[in-house]
Formats: structure tokens, C-alpha cells, sequence
């Protein structure tokens, strides 16, 4: 197993070995950074522009948040070691920042070397599926 907190870099497209949970067969997507220290991106669809997803690096928001991927995810995208990886999550925005919740249990893993994606489900059943981005 990996451990992957490892910040993503930017990445042009990126192909999902799988499609995402509830969007349908879209397997490939662009990357953007939102901000200048690379923890808040857009994944946009490449075969429909108007599906988009907010994710965000955890570590900023989350700092224990360590999850352990597992091996089934690791040798789908060929990741070598936890340099290989980065975990994002993905966001709900809400109705405004003070509601916008992330998405902890079913974190995007992406392998730096080969842009190979998938997003999976952690063993930890204990991790929300909608944890309060940002706390009081």
C-alpha cells in the first residue's frame, strides 16, 4: 500500500482508468490550479467542457488526513512509490464557502509519471463523505 498526501502538480490531461462515480463514461480530464499554492483545481471534463468538478489538495484542511491506498488502485495506475501520487478530494461547493463540504472517503488518486487516474473507495468506512470544508 501507498500512502499518498503528496501535492499534485499541474497536469494537461489526465485519463481515469474508470469513470468517476455518477458521471457517466467521461474518463478524461484537465487539471487547472485555481490558486498559486496548488490546493484548490478545476477537473474539466475534455468530451464535455460544462462538467467540471472543484478539488482540493486535503493536506491544507486536513493535515492528518493520511489515507492508504490500496493495492488494487496502486498497480491499476502503476505508481512505483508515494512520490508517484497525489490525493485530491473532491469539493461540494454549497451555498457558500461556510457550507462547501469535501469528500473524504472517496479520495482522486493521480499518478504524476503516467497522468493515469482513478478515484477510490478507502477502507477507513469512518472518513465522511462530507466533511465541512472550512471549520469555525
Amino acid at each position: 500500500m501507498t500512502d499518498a498526501t503528496a501535492r499534485p502538480t499541474e497536469a494537461p490531461e489526465i485519463e481515469f482508468v474508470a469513470p468517476l462515480m455518477g458521471l457517466g463514461g467521461h474518463t478524461r480530464y484537465t487539471l487547472v490550479s485555481l490558486d498559486a499554492d496548488g490546493t484548490l483545481y478545476t477537473l474539466r471534463s475534455v468530451s464535455d467542457p460544462d462538467l467540471r468538478l472543484i478539488v482540493v489538495a486535503p493536506g491544507r484542511f486536513f493535515p492528518d488526513y493520511a489515507p492508504e491506498i490500496d493495492d488494487e488502485t496502486v498497480d491499476a495506475l502503476q505508481i512505483e512509490g508515494a512520490s508517484d501520487a497525489a490525493v485530491l478530494c473532491v469539493v461540494n461547493p454549497g451555498e457558500d464557502p461556510a457550507t462547501a463540504t469535501v469528500n473524504l472517503l472517496a479520495p482522486l488518486v493521480i499518478n504524476h509519471r503516467s497522468l493515469k487516474a482513478a478515484q477510490t473507495v478507502l477502507g477507513d468506512r469512518d472518513l465522511p463523505l462530507k466533511a465541512p470544508l472550512l471549520t469555525a
